[in-house]
């Protein structure tokens, strides 16, 4: 059997494989942040399907900072229950779940939350760009907020946390020179933006204790002007390593220019498309890493787990038209993901109606 099929713990957390579910906006959850029956069903079926760890789609640490609607939430107590129902739900059927831990920032839909954004600094053209510049005690409750979300988390059963700090939101806006224009010990050099997210993991820690996984994805570049390089996400992610973060996902772009989601992925070439860097960055760091991006083949996978580019593979798209994929794979059934990357699954969740695959669908449909 394939090594990526090899049970394996990350800071004590038991997992079945090497597979992972990257955090997906389904659009499933209520209007007011909860736990619904169908988000719930959903992860059991990933769990199911064979999936070593299912990290829930972005979930918001304050109202302030959602990004789309029927988004879920983690922002005050009385989410655990629900959200306990869904954990002990995965868990019965051998699955492990973490939750990923968000703030919009500069990307917070007022229209939805009927909130005034709060922003990092000022950047136009951005949804929030006309919300309240923080100030420095203003990013202390922000790290205050991670830290209480992380401490639920950990009540309501979760087997571990993702910090969001990719694709253009907040901790991603903190780390980023595009996003960050601050002049205060939070922003300018280096070491200044990746001061949030360090203070974020230390109160975590205090919360949820050292042995508790918590992982980061994290931008290896944002694709944009003036934003992250390779070189300086590297420099953040050892000073991540060193504050004792369990595993990093690797990722890139953003949600504004979708470089983070591309499309047409129908060669192993194009598979993977953060390879690159992610090889750049398994060479310095010893911290268990995550490759995300365009994944689509068994074959591709454990050649590059081989190679020495990922510790572990994470998909998104391939698991909403087939969420039993790493099933299919363990079984024996080496096709490619059927997913064909057309990001035609965007449509029903913007409409208001949950993802879903509507290749998929048109095809059940025919039947």
């Amino acid at each position: 059997m394939s090594t990526l099929f090899q049970a394996n713990t990350i800071n004590g957390m038991k997992l079945a494989n090497r597979f992972m579910r990257s955090a997906t906006w389904e659009g499933m959850a209520a209007d007011d942040g909860s736990c619904t029956p169908g988000l719930k069903e959903l992860y059991v079926q990933l769990a199911q399907g064979g999936v070593g760890l299912i990290i829930t789609s972005h979930t918001y640490v304050r109202r302030d900072g959602m990004g789309s609607p029927r988004q879920l939430g983690l922002s005050d107590d009385t989410f655990i229950p629900g959200l306990r129902e869904m954990t002990d739900a995965v868990h019965r059927h051998n699955g492990r779940v973490a939750v990923e831990l968000s703030h919009a920032g500069i990307l917070s839909n007022p229209k939805v939350t009927g909130l005034t954004p709060v922003v990092l600094s000022k950047v136009d053209g951005y949804a929030g760009s006309e919300g309240s510049v923080m100030t420095t005690e203003d990013i202390q409750a922000m790290i205050e907020a991670f830290a209480q979300a992380a401490r639920r988390a950990k009540e309501a059963g979760f087997d571990a946390i993702q910090i969001h700090g990719a694709h253009g939101f907040l901790i991603n806006q903190f780390l980023s020179p595009a996003f960050n224009k601050r002049t205060d010990a939070y922003g300018g050099s280096i070491a200044n933006r990746t001061r949030a997210v360090l203070e974020i993991l230390v109160k975590m820690r205090s919360h949820v204790g050292r042995d508790y996984p918590i992982l980061i994805k994290m931008n290896s570049e944002d694709v944009i002007e003036g934003g992250l390089t390779v070189d300086d996400s590297l420099q953040e992610a050892l000073m991540l390593e060193r504050a004792g973060i369990d595993a990093i996902e690797l990722s890139g772009g953003t949600v504004v220019t979708g470089d983070h989601c591309r499309k047409d992925i129908d060669s192993d070439e194009k598979e993977a498309y953060w390879r690159k860097a992610a090889k750049v960055f398994k060479e310095k760091l010893t911290v268990p890493l995550i490759l995300v991006g365009g994944i689509r083949s068994l074959p591709l996978a454990e050649k590059l787990y081989a190679e020495g580019y990922a510790d572990y593979f994470s998909m998104s798209r391939p698991f909403i038209r087939e969420p039993g994929l790493v099933a299919r794979w363990a079984a024996g059934d080496l096709r490619k993901a059927t997913c064909v990357s057309d990001n035609l699954c965007r449509g029903p969740l913007m409409a208001g109606g949950g993802i879903y695959c509507v290749v998929e669908k048109q095809l059940e449909e025919k039947k």
